[in-house]
């Protein structure tokens, strides 16, 4: 039994604290120091953590040495290394030094920034920050917070943690402006719009917004899988025909499975003639945009209703943290906003809750801003240039290699490569794939499309240098002979 006026002693003191912190920011060092030379992929089977752990939490508090004990026998095991230098699976998922200290500030100040007054240095700088990101990659004047005057405008940035939230938030927002002045069982006639290339998050945001209506376009080989805008006016005009409300359109900059671009010029032209509000999801390829060199890909953005792309991928910004920016945040608000007496303060016009679905938002700009300081405008523009020359000498392999083949609808983009064994099939292929990343030396995934199987080699890790772009090759190589063989004397 505990005296009346006792106090509560926590675990870990303020000097254990700042031992242990040292003692954790020198086990990520060590880690980062040694990642290449894991084995990217981890080996673990499913379930494999339950027979290693107990059933239950401790009675009693252990030390931290045990715990971290635990962190490398069971937890390290099961990882799979995103930032190795050998991880070219999927899209990158960036992380630096500048951003994980954002990070530690942003645990340390543990603040709940949902409203201004929840911490106005939260709000203010998450403002600031997106500006200075809209800037860097060129968006148009109409996604800034503020006018070329310097007067509060329509649009703005806001962070969301991925960039399914943002296709979910713009769809939200689009139903409202859609539905203003319309009796609610029109909800029941919207149609939303994307093409068959398009990630899985616009199905899932119809799925949550009620959304019924969704139209997976088809998109072509002759137009390298890009939604074209003559498909989009004939699948609307069908609708309208119908009865329907066409009133969202997700166009992709960098797809997953290829990363071709939609014709956003087209589209977006398409979509202004019928009110139909345009997103431009372009996660992965939207870092590129810091190069002016490379904006060509996002011709006809001004025609967009909202932007996204996430600064965790390829922008050296660790997860979560996804930039979104709406040309006007009335129906963003319209969808989203809801203060309740007990939220009423000074500044509710600047809160960031209302840009969002749930009501709590970490202080994800600080780390933004740790690294816009740290690496500046000339550092990212050089990062991003340099992957894409270790993108061009891995093309240039599979070009000089006469057993693969790149396919034509498929060209290299941005900072993958989308290549398949010459004359072989799927089984072929998959037999290669797993081959390679059952070295764990390297991790590449594959994709399917238009009957293709294709293996994919996406460039964009944090430290990836030339020579790890050179080993990862030779692995591929070196067990193409024996995997052709095997597939040859198969019955």
């Amino acid at each position: 039994m505990h005296e009346p006026n006792e106090q509560f002693r926590h675990p870990m003191s303020l000097e254990e604290f700042r031992k242990r912190a040292h003692e954790t920011v020198d086990y990520i060092c060590d880690y980062y120091a040694r990642v290449d030379d894991l084995p990217v992929r981890s080996p673990v089977e499913p379930g494999y953590l339950h027979e290693q752990l107990p059933k239950e939490a401790p009675q009693q508090g252990e030390t931290w040495e045990a715990i971290m004990e635990d962190v490398n026998k069971c937890i390290v095991p099961g990882l799979t290394h995103w930032q190795s230098s050998n991880f070219f699976a999927y899209f990158p998922c960036n992380s630096s030094f500048p951003a994980m200290l954002g990070e530690m500030l942003c645990a340390g100040f543990a603040t709940q920034n949902f409203s201004w007054i929840g911490s106005p240095a939260a709000t203010e700088l998450e403002t600031i920050v997106m500006d200075w990101l809209g800037k860097l990659l060129g968006l148009p004047q109409q996604f800034l917070s503020r006018t070329a005057e310097g007067s509060f405008a329509a649009g703005g940035g806001v962070i969301q943690g991925t960039a399914s939230e943002a296709t979910l938030v713009c769809m939200l927002a689009a139903r409202a402006r859609a539905m203003q002045g319309r009796p609610s069982s029109d909800m029941a006639k919207l149609v939303a719009y994307t093409s068959d290339q398009a990630h899985s998050s616009v199905k899932k945001a119809t799925m949550i917004a009620g959304v019924t209506h969704l139209r997976a376009l088809k998109t072509e080989e002759a137009d390298e899988w890009a939604l074209q805008a003559a498909t989009l006016q004939q699948a609307v005009r069908q609708d309208l025909q119908e009865g329907l409300i066409p009133f969202y359109l997700c166009a992709t900059v960098g797809t997953t499975s290829t990363a071709t671009v939609d014709d956003l010029r087209g589209l977006g032209t398409v979509s202004k003639q019928h009110n139909v509000w345009v997103h431009v999801d372009a996660a992965y390829a939207g870092a590129t945009a810091v190069l002016p060199s490379m904006r060509h890909w996002f011709d006809g953005v001004e025609l967009a209703d909202s932007f996204s792309f996430n600064p965790h991928k390829w922008l050296l910004t660790n997860f979560d943290c996804a930039a979104l920016w709406v040309a006007d945040s009335g129906p963003l608000k319209a969808a989203l906003s809801l203060t309740p007496a007990y939220l009423q303060a000074k500044g509710n016009a600047l809160d960031y809750k209302d840009w969002q679905v749930p009501l709590g938002r970490r202080f994800r700009a600080l780390k933004v801003w740790f690294v816009l300081r740290t690496y500046g405008q000339q550092g990212l523009q050089s990062y991003i240039e340099h992957h894409l020359r270790l993108t061009k000498l891995f093309q240039g392999f599979v070009e000089a290699d006469e057993r693969f083949e790149i396919p034509p609808s498929a060209p290299p983009r941005f900072g993958l490569v989308c290549f398949a064994l010459k004359g072989m099939g799927k089984a072929a292929n998959a037999a290669l794939l797993e081959a390679i990343n059952a070295t764990g030396k390297t991790f590449i995934i594959h994709t399917e499309v238009g009957g293709k199987y294709m293996l994919r080699f996406a460039l964009g890790s944090t430290y990836v240098q030339q020579q790890h772009v050179e080993a990862a090759w030779r692995v591929i190589t070196s067990k193409v002979d024996k995997v052709v063989n095997q597939q040859a004397n198969l019955p």
